[in-house]
């Protein structure tokens, strides 16, 4: 058995929609979630990351958000076209998306 070199957990939690803090469904999570999954089933990554849906993590306000362990890197207002520049580069090169950073901690 091989274990995966990175795994990515990307929020879906669902929430009311009357509820302040929002969720990451209603912000283009499923559309992100896909598009990263297809990129990487479709390269020689396929068997090297692991594109996973969370529930959530705790971030609500900063929009769809996903995190890349093992290298601990928060995104965040993830929308499906963020979705290639993050495989490019990050996945694939090992640069993280600055511009797409949580970089402290905001509560939700």
């Amino acid at each position: 058995m091989t274990f995966f070199e990175k795994h990515v957990f990307v929020c879906e939690n669902s929430r009311e929609a009357s509820d302040p803090r929002g969720c990451c469904a209603s912000r283009g999570a499923s559309e992100f979630t896909n598009a990263l999954k297809s990129l990487c089933k479709n390269s020689t990554f396929k068997n090297k990351v692991r594109v996973n849906k969370a529930g959530c993590l705790d971030f609500c306000s900063q929009g769809a958000v996903a995190v890349v362990y093992p290298d601990a890197i928060w995104y965040r207002g993830l929308t499906a076209a963020d979705a290639s520049e993050i495989f490019e580069s990050h996945i694939k090169n090992g640069i993280p998306v600055e511009r797409l950073r949580i970089t402290s901690r905001i509560p939700s």
